[in-house]
């Protein structure tokens, strides 16, 4: 069972390396709502400021990942910099999404730390600081596999806040998370989710919520308008996408759409509310 290969194919992801070589002084991110921002620092002293309020101190190899960036500042040394690299990191059309809802504001981790990487990072190093040819599309498939890698760290070491990968993490509960992203349109109960995960209609209630900080039927419905957003924006039919998502008919999914949203389809669709 793959935890993150049914996520990672509703939700596709994409990077993007935007900078690579050594900063020196002061250099500012502008806030951004849809792509989470990679700081990859090679070598060199940086500081951060404006992550959560604190002042975050890098002094050695080290990834640092912000999943929802707000404005935020790199600063080094005036005149021996850092060597870095900074990528943004885009999850579905961007915006809120199960992958990265889950994870904490920050994610600092040592490179040393991240084991088996070796010859990802060296890869991605040397292409960033060349000039080959094709360099920009193998920097971004390296960060994608990196990121890949990073969100298996963050599930298997419970960095998460709840949400899907927290509940991924959980070996039982991933046979429900994972049937129910695949096949939104059937006809779950409570029984049968339970069942795939082995436990009791009880137990895995009382499961379910601890971990993933929502009921059953609450991550039930949330998937299906996550998936109903991602079709409809492709062009589908909201009759269409409503038998796709397990919804009776197109004014039962519109309900569930208000519920859920505060907007119809049509609305969500037509103003500034898209976040998948």
């Amino acid at each position: 069972m793959d935890k993150l290969a049914s996520l990672l194919t509703h939700f596709s992801m994409s990077a993007g390396v935007f900078y690579t070589g050594n900063i020196c002084g002061i250099h500012d991110f502008a806030q951004d709502k849809l792509r989470g921002h990679i700081h990859l620092i090679k070598s060199g002293a940086v500081q951060v400021i404006g992550v959560q309020g604190a002042v975050l101190q890098i002094a050695e190899p080290t990834l640092l990942f912000l999943p929802r960036p707000d404005t935020h500042r790199l600063i080094t040394d005036d005149s021996a910099g850092a060597n870095v690299v900074c990528a943004t990191v885009q999850f579905g059309g961007g915006g809120n999404n199960p992958i990265t809802d889950s994870l904490p504001g920050v994610v600092l981790l040592k490179l040393s730390e991240l084991s088996g990487i070796d010859a990802i990072l060296g890869l991605m190093f040397d292409e960033a600081f060349s000039e080959q040819c094709g360099r920009q599309a193998v920097l971004d498939r390296l960060c994608e596999v990196l990121m890949i890698r990073l969100l298996r760290y963050c599930i298997d070491k419970g960095l998460t806040q709840g949400g899907t990968l927290a509940g991924l993490a959980d070996p039982r509960l991933a046979k429900a998370l994972i049937a129910i992203q695949d096949n939104p349109a059937l006809e779950w109960s409570l029984t049968s989710m339970a069942e795939l995960a082995g436990m009791s209609r009880a137990r895995f209630a009382v499961k379910f919520r601890e971990v993933t900080g929502e009921t059953p039927a609450d991550y039930l419905a949330s998937w299906r308008i996550m998936t109903a957003q991602r079709l409809l924006k492709r062009g589908q039919q909201l009759k269409t996408v409503a038998y796709d998502v397990g919804y009776g008919s197109a004014s039962a999914l519109a309900r569930a759409f208000v519920r859920k949203l505060g907007h119809s389809p049509t609305e969500w669709l037509n103003g500034e509310h898209h976040s998948l």
